[in-house]
């Protein structure tokens, strides 16, 4: 994962521009207690024979000094740390731009009011500020992309704010920084920022209908995906009656970058490895062994591989 330290956003860089200046007088403090400690035991360090020192009872400028330089150090913290808070969170004046649900394993992300819902990758404008809501499903979780902004916790039944911005162009790797169980190391997130007309007609694609298959290896696999239980935990628009959010929304499967929340790289073969043995690459994750044919395979990989 990229460093903070290489911060994408103006809510990464406020909390990069405290984060350093801390560091260094952290770093000051302690070479400076490090090395009087060191004077001490090289010139005062006593032998057999050399008498105990006189005792000294108290020393007022010294003491004056070594209280109000950490009391000059503290005021200033809380000012640069106020001066953070500010600007990495600044305060909520709307409804949020999109919704993050931390499931395990894995992201359901909604855009409310363009009604798509897509999972494990947050497309945003460049340059935008985003509000995101994050919600649980399950657990606690931890919402985090280190270029982009500070983390949050995902909690159930209470909801949290974040607000998210990429100066460029780009991808920005993103994980769930909160243990969470066995496939915690797996709950990847990529938000993926783009130009405005770009970010635009994404959203107007993931708001389309995929058409029915028309290949035969297509229609089977849409028979199959609605007779076995891939539809009880999968949502495909324009097929499911109710929608249902146990698993991510497959309505465009084939335009995200990754499957499983980042365990695999998105493509046919990909695809087919992952219906044939999900356990293989995520054990412990609720996408169980179907126990499916080849042939079964090739067909809903037929069927799902056309989801765009």
């Amino acid at each position: 994962m990229p460093s903070p330290l290489l911060p994408g956003s103006p809510f990464a860089q406020a909390i990069v521009d405290l984060a350093v200046p801390v560091a260094l007088v952290c770093a000051a403090i302690l070479l400076l207690v490090t090395g009087l400690i060191t004077v001490v035991l090289v010139r005062f360090r006593g032998g057999r024979g050399v008498p105990e020192p006189p005792q000294v009872a108290g020393a007022r400028p010294l003491e004056l000094l070594w209280t109000a330089i950490p009391l000059v150090l503290v005021i200033g913290m809380f000012v640069l740390t106020a001066r953070t808070m500010r600007a990495a969170d600044p305060p909520i004046d709307r409804e949020a731009d999109v919704v993050v649900v931390a499931h395990q394993w894995w992201w359901e992300v909604r855009y409310p009011a363009a009604n798509v819902v897509t999972a494990n990758e947050i497309h945003l404008p460049v340059a935008a500020p985003i509000l995101v809501r994050v919600e649980s499903a399950d657990v606690v979780h931890d919402f985090w992309v280190p270029q982009l902004g500070r983390k949050v916790d995902a909690i159930p039944g209470h909801p949290n704010h974040v607000w998210v911005s990429a100066d460029a162009a780009g991808e920005y790797h993103g994980a769930c920084a909160e243990f969470c169980g066995t496939q915690h190391a797996w709950m990847r997130l990529l938000v993926v920022a783009q130009e405005p007309a770009d970010y635009a007609a994404w959203l107007a694609g993931q708001q389309t209908t995929p058409p029915a298959p028309t290949d035969a290896a297509g229609k089977r696999g849409a028979a199959l995906f609605a007779e076995r239980t891939c539809i009880a935990c999968h949502a495909i628009a324009g097929t499911t009656p109710t929608p249902a959010n146990a698993a991510p929304d497959l309505t465009h499967l084939m335009s995200r970058r990754t499957l499983g929340a980042g365990v695999l790289q998105n493509g046919p073969d990909e695809l087919t490895r992952w219906l044939m043995d999900p356990q293989t690459y995520k054990p412990g994750s609720k996408m169980p062994d179907l126990e499916l044919t080849p042939a079964e395979v090739a067909d809903l990989v037929a069927y799902l591989g056309a989801l765009r």
